[in-house]
């Protein structure tokens, strides 16, 4: 009884905690939204409206431009003989250009180079959907989740339409780099096995379209932090029964069934293709999907499913490292040994938000009575972490099978860089430290994404180095 009161105590706090943190995000959008949008209007319009109707108004029309600009993109990127384009891929719960107005989810470092593309994936679809729908993003036409895996899923199999696409003449010829967070890694690794499996009917694909592939606290072999918020470490696919996964279920059935168009212009979790609206499946609809019946959550076709270890394992057993790719990894780590016990590093240096989950990450221990994950499992190789993934899976792929990979401690131990080798390096932040709010970061901020973009650049080519117009801006 005791133990039982304690894990809803705990519930209490992360969800309040992410809650408040998902709040602040939202308002704060907001309110920079708002105010730009009075801004330009000048006081005619909030002369003519009441206060409050002013900036529900506001926010509806940015909203609603924020939608129209991520469709249409800020102009297809074609190249000109100019070096091919970066794509800054998020993680869970994230957010590309047109969502959340003027928020940025890489905090501006695309402003570092007038060559980044910022898909919006669905936040919490699968990494499957969110493969796809990056290819279509890009390369342009109407996004195909394949007709096997939309029936197996129960899904609509074709998606949002990208008219023009933001890089149509994406080819071997015509390669891009990619830079993923999180679960943004894992998902252009499965866009990449895609690629050279040829699996997007009409296009004659290679794995050679490509380039380089940069993992930024990348979910590349699962995260144990799945199992505290909720995944049943036994399958790695069910859920408990009370846990703050359940709360984020029921949160985002009932925020996709009311289908308020201006909010979900403003943000979106991805199931459109699941016709969850109230217009489409009324109040028994939503029934079915509260209690497990029908929708994304019932199939298992959402995120947290391929983020445990087993689903990882199932991911990483099909995919593969190539060799005319280049790969580097940051893997990040906000714990420490005390007295040959791993702990926090810091109080202050890891957010709020993520102290919980770095401690008890910490203290993982996979059940005695559930079978272990891989072959040659231990405790101990799991405890470093950044409060949402463990280090040791951010590094490179690891299992089932370990790709080549190399250590650096510096950038330049890796130049000249060598494709098919994930090259590695740990660095002391927490799993947000470079995304959302760059101030946190500080000068690290800019180290960071100008290295990355430097190594894009000067140091991942196939052919000859190739001319870069203009230097990377501080």
């Amino acid at each position: 009884m005791a133990r039982f009161i304690l894990s809803l105590m705990e519930l209490g706090v992360s969800a309040a905690v992410h809650l408040v943190f998902g709040f602040y995000i939202f308002s704060t959008a907001v309110a920079a939204d708002i105010s730009q949008a009075a801004a330009a209007s000048g006081s005619f319009l909030l002369r003519r409206q009441p206060p409050a109707a002013a900036g529900e108004g506001a926010l509806v029309d940015v909203a609603a431009a924020g939608e129209r600009d991520e469709r249409r993109g800020a102009g297809p990127v074609v190249l000109d003989g100019s070096p091919p384009p970066i794509v800054l891929v998020h993680g869970i719960f994230g957010f590309g250009k047109g969502r959340l107005g003027g928020l940025s989810y890489f905090a501006g470092a695309e402003k570092k180079d007038d060559r980044v593309l910022v898909p919006d994936l669905g936040s919490l679809t699968s990494i499957h959907d969110r493969a796809r729908e990056l290819f279509y993003y890009l390369k342009g036409g109407q996004v195909d989740y394949g007709e096997d895996h939309s029936k197996a899923c129960g899904h609509k199999r074709f998606g949002r339409i990208y008219p023009a696409g933001h890089y149509p003449v994406w080819d071997e010829q015509n390669p891009v780099h990619f830079v993923g967070h999180s679960a943004g890694a894992q998902v252009v690794r499965v866009l990449h096995q895609m690629l050279a499996d040829k699996a997007f009917p009409g296009h004659d694909t290679s794995e050679d379209w490509i380039l380089s592939l940069t993992s930024l606290s990348g979910a590349l072999n699962g995260t144990t932090r799945t199992y505290y918020d909720g995944m049943l470490v036994e399958d790695g696919r069910s859920m408990r029964s009370i846990c703050l996964l359940q709360l984020c279920r029921l949160g985002v059935i009932v925020y996709d069934w009311l289908d308020i168009p201006w909010l979900k212009n403003y943000y979106n979790f991805g199931f459109d293709h699941y016709e969850m609206s109230r217009r489409k499946v009324g109040f028994s609809g939503l029934i079915d999907l509260l209690l497990g019946h029908s929708g994304p959550f019932a199939s298992g076709d959402w995120i947290l499913p391929d983020l445990t270890i087993q689903g990882s394992i199932k991911l990483n057993s099909r995919l593969r490292t190539f060799p005319n790719t280049f790969y580097f990894s940051y893997a990040t780590k906000k714990t420490r040994k005390l007295f040959g016990i791993t702990v926090p590093s810091s109080v202050l240096g890891v957010h709020p938000m993520l102290f919980l989950r770095v401690l008890q990450m910490c203290m993982w221990r996979h059940p005695q009575n559930a079978p272990l994950p891989y072959k040659g499992y231990r405790d101990e190789d799991w405890e470093d972490n950044d409060g949402a993934l463990n280090t040791i899976s951010m590094t490179h792929p690891r299992i089932p099978i370990e790709h080549p990979h190399r250590f650096v401690v510096d950038d330049s131990d890796c130049h000249p860089l060598q494709p098919g080798i994930w090259y590695y390096k740990i660095i002391e932040a927490d799993h947000i430290l470079f995304i959302v709010n760059r101030e946190r970061a500080g000068v690290q901020f800019d180290l960071l994404y100008d290295g990355i973009f430097q190594r894009c650049r000067k140091h991942a080519f196939r052919k000859s180095p190739p001319t870069v117009p203009n230097e990377t801006s501080q």
